[in-house]
């Protein structure tokens, strides 16, 4: 068996940067998926009030 990996650590500081840290493939496929459902939900309420 391989040994746990160690849980990422970010300091405070650069957390507080407000900037999006997406290191692997999985983490942005996650989060444009996230801003195309945002947008999608928008424009059907948009939709919706036609």
């Amino acid at each position: 068996m391989s040994p746990a990996k160690k849980p990422v650590t970010i300091s405070a500081e650069d957390a507080r940067q407000g900037r999006i840290v997406l290191r692997t493939r999985w983490q942005r496929a996650v989060f444009v998926a996230g801003l195309v459902g945002a947008v999608v939900v928008a424009a059907l309420v948009a939709g919706s009030r036609l």
